[in-house]
C-alpha cells in the first residue's frame, strides 16, 4: 500500500469488477435466447442486446486497464522493495556475511524476487477475489438447475487446489538448491566475459574448460528445473483431464433435461457457462492460492536479509570519538575467519604511536591485510582487543570510526564511472570541488593523464557502457592501465586528508621503480606527522618509517627501527638483504650503477597479499 496506494485501490476495483463480467454475460445470453425461443418482442430484446453489447467492452477493455496498473503497480513495489534490501545490506557493519555462501545465496533470490513477492502476493489475492466473484455467480446459477451438479462441479476443484499448493512448496524449494549451482554458472560466465580475466584465458586456452565448466552447472539446473516441470506437466495434465470429465458428464446430463424439457435452450447454455467459469475461476483460485503460496515462501530470504541487521554488534549509546591523541593499539588480538578455519592472528600485540608510521611487512599469509580489517573493525577479533586512544572500537560507532580513516586496499577498486567520481568517492562532499580532487589526483601523480583525457575529468573511465557504434569514440570512455588506475586510488586516499589515521595496503604494488619512487616520495610528504600504517612486500618503501614490525604466522616476531632490525640480523635483515641483492644483480646486468643505490623494486616477489 505503501508505493501506490491510488493504484491499488484502481486496480482492486477493475479485478473485482472483471470477476463478475462472466456471470452477467451469461445471464444476458440466456435471457436472448428464451426470448428469441419465446418469440419475445425487439423493444425488450434490444435493452438485452445492449447490456451484451457493452458487456462485452467491458471483457475487452478492464483486462488492458488491469495489466497495466499491474505493471505501474509492480514498478513501485519493486523500487521500494530494493531500497529497502539494499538498506539493509548497506547496514551490515562487516565483511562477513559477504563471504558466507549461504547468505549470499538467500541475497541473491532477494534481489531476484524481492521486489515482485509483494505484487504477486497482491496478484493472487486479487485474482482470487475475481474468482470468487465468478464462482458465486455462476454457483447460484447452477443450484437453480441442479444442485448436485453443483456439489460435484465444487468436489472437482479441491484436487486441482491441493495439487497446485504442493507444487508451489516443491519449486521454491527447487530454486533454494539451483541457487549454488546458478552462482557457480555465473562465476564462470563472468570469467568468460571479463577483460581482467581475456589475457590468461587466451594466452593460456583455457576457454573451453570454463566453458565446458559452465555449461555443466547449466546442464545440472537444467536438470532439476526440467524434473520439476515434468512434475507440473503431468499433475496439472491430469488434473485437467478430470475438470474435462466433470465438464463432459455435466454437458450430456444438461443434453437429457431439454430432451425431457425440464430445461430451456437459455437454460442449457447457462449450464455450459456456469459449469465452465466455475472451473475455470476455480482452477484460478488454485493456481493464484500457489502463486501467493509460493511467493511467500521466496519472500522469506528477502525478510531474512532486510531483518538481519548488523553482523557485527553496535552500541546503543556509542562512545564519543575525539580527535586521535594518543595511538592505536592491538592488545592481545586473536582472530580467524571461522571455526572452521585456522587462526589468522595469534596474539598479536602491536601499537602505532600518535603522529609516527607503523609499517607492517611479512610473507603472503602473515596476516597483514587481516590485521587492516580489524582496524577498520570490518570484522571483530575472536579474542583480544584493537583500542582507539584506549576505547575499544567495539564501543565506538563503526560509521564513525571509518569516517576517521583513509585507506588504499591492496584489491582497490575500478569504478566504471568519471574520473571525478572514482576520486570523489574518498569523500563525497569533494563531489563538486574540483580544487580538492584535482588536489588530491597531483598528489598521487595522476592529474595531468586525467586533465589530457577527451573530456578531463569528466571523461568515463570504462568502455563498458558504451553502445556499439560509439565504441570508435575515444570521448565516450578511456581504460587505464594498472597503473594509472592505482594512482586513482591513491587520489581518493589522498581526498581524505583530514583523517586521523592512514591505511596504505601495497600502495605502490604493479608500479614501475620509478613511479613507485613518486609515490612512495608523496605519500612520505603526506604523511608527515599523520598516524600512518603502511604494508609492502617491498623493504626499501618501508625503511624511512618510524618503527617497522615484522609478521610471521599471525605473531609480531621483530619489531623496531630499519637501523636496529638490520643490526639484529634477523628474518627483517634477511629478506631486505636478499631484495638488495637481487636489484643489484639486475643492475649489474643492464650495465646500470649500483653503487651503493637504494633497491627500490621487490626481486622476484608477488607485490599482492591474500591473507
Amino acid at each position: 500500500m505503501k508505493a501506490a496506494p491510488g493504484l491499488l485501490v484502481l486496480y482492486t476495483v477493475v479485478e473485482l469488477a472483471s470477476g463478475g463480467l462472466p456471470v452477467v454475460i451469461a445471464w444476458l445470453t440466456k435471457e436472448v435466447l428464451d426470448g428469441l425461443v419465446g418469440g419475445a418482442a425487439t423493444s425488450a430484446l434490444l435493452p438485452l442486446g445492449a447490456g451484451l453489447a457493452g458487456a462485452g467492452v467491458l471483457t475487452g477493455t478492464l483486462p488492458q486497464a488491469g495489466q497495466y496498473l499491474q505493471a505501474e503497480t509492480d514498478r513501485r513495489v519493486s523500487v521500494l522493495a530494493q531500497d529497502r534490501l539494499f538498506t539493509s545490506v548497506e547496514g551490515f557493519t562487516g565483511l562477513g556475511r559477504f563471504e558466507d555462501p549461504r547468505f549470499l545465496d538467500r541475497l541473491r533470490l532477494a534481489q531476484q524476487y524481492g521486489g515482485t513477492v509483494p505484487s504477486r502476493v497482491v496478484d493472487g489475492a486479487l485474482g482470487t477475489a475475481r474468482a470468487v466473484i465468478t464462482i458465486g455467480g455462476f454457483l447460484g446459477s447452477l443450484l437453480l438447475l441442479s444442485p448436485l451438479m453443483t456439489a460435484l462441479v465444487l468436489l472437482s476443484a479441491l484436487p486441482a487446489l491441493a495439487g497446485e499448493i504442493v507444487l508451489s512448496r516443491q519449486r521454491a524449494r527447487m530454486f533454494w538448491k539451483t541457487g549454488p549451482i546458478e552462482r557457480r554458472e555465473f562465476f564462470f560466465s563472468a570469467l568468460l566475459t571479463s577483460v581482467e580475466a581475456a589475457k590468461e584465458i587466451r594466452l593460456y586456452g583455457s576457454g573451453a574448460f570454463l566453458r565446458g565448466r559452465m555449461l555443466a552447472e547449466r546442464r545440472t539446473a537444467n536438470a532439476a528445473k526440467r524434473a520439476m516441470d515434468r512434475r507440473e506437466f503431468l499433475v496439472e495434465s491430469g488434473l485437467a483431464a478430470f475438470a474435462a470429465l466433470v465438464s463432459g458428464g455435466g454437458l450430456v446430463w444438461a443434453v437429457f433435461q431439454a430432451r425431457t424439457g425440464a430445461l430451456s435452450v437459455g437454460d442449457v447454455t447457462l449450464f455450459i457457462a456456469a459449469v465452465a467459469g466455475v472451473q475455470s475461476a476455480l482452477t484460478q483460485v488454485a493456481a493464484n492460492v500457489a502463486q501467493a503460496h509460493q511467493a511467500l515462501l521466496m519472500f522469506e530470504h528477502y525478510q531474512v536479509v532486510t531483518a538481519a541487521g548488523p553482523d557485527l554488534p553496535v552500541p546503543a549509546g556509542p562512545r564519543a570519538l575525539p580527535p586521535l591523541r594518543h595511538g592505536i593499539e592491538l592488545r592481545d588480538v586473536w582472530f580467524r575467519y571461522s571455526d572452521d578455519h585456522p587462526w589468522v592472528l595469534r596474539g598479536v600485540n602491536l601499537r602505532i604511536p600518535y603522529g609516527t608510521t607503523l609499517a607492517l611487512v611479512g610473507l603472503n599469509g602473515a596476516g597483514k591485510s587481516t590485521l587492516v580489517k580489524l582496524v577498520c573493525r570490518l570484522y571483530d577479533p575472536v579474542r583480544g582487543a584493537v583500542l582507539w586512544d584506549g576505547v575499544n572500537i567495539r564501543d565506538i560507532d563503526p560509521a564513525e570510526l571509518r569516517h576517521r580513516i583513509g585507506a588504499v586496499f591492496q584489491d582497490y577498486m575500478h569504478y566504471d564511472m568519471t574520473a571525478t567520481e572514482n576520486i570523489a568517492l574518498g569523500d563525497l562532499s569533494s563531489l563538486n570541488d574540483s580544487a580538492r580532487l584535482q588536489a588530491a589526483a597531483k598528489r598521487a601523480g595522476v592529474h595531468d593523464k586525467l586533465a589530457g583525457l577527451p573530456r578531463g575529468y569528466d571523461t568515463l573511465l570504462s568502455r563498458t557502457f558504451m553502445m556499439e557504434t560509439d565504441k570508435e569514440d575515444p570521448a565516450t570512455g578511456v581504460a587505464l592501465s594498472g597503473g594509472q588506475w592505482q594512482r586513482l586510488a591513491l587520489a581518493r586516499a589522498f581526498l581524505r586528508d583530514r583523517r586521523d589515521l592512514m591505511i596504505l595496503d601495497e600502495p605502490s604494488a604493479g608500479l614501475d621503480a620509478e613511479a613507485e619512487h613518486e609515490i612512495h616520495s608523496s605519500i612520505a610528504a603526506y604523511r608527515g606527522t599523520r598516524t600512518s600504517l603502511l604494508i609492502s612486500h617491498r623493504l626499501n618503501a618501508v625503511r624511512d618509517a618510524d618503527r617497522i614490525a615484522v609478521l610471521s604466522e599471525g605473531r609480531v616476531v621483530e619489531e623496531g627501527t630499519h637501523d636496529a632490525l638490520m643490526a639484529r640480523g634477523g628474518w627483517y635483515a634477511r629478506l631486505f638483504t636478499l631484495q638488495s641483492a637481487g636489484y643489484r644483480s639486475d643492475a649489474a646486468d643492464s650495465g646500470a650503477p649500483t653503487n651503493g643505490s637504494r633497491p627500490t623494486q621487490t626481486h622476484g616477489r608477488n607485490p599482492r597479499e591474500r591473507d
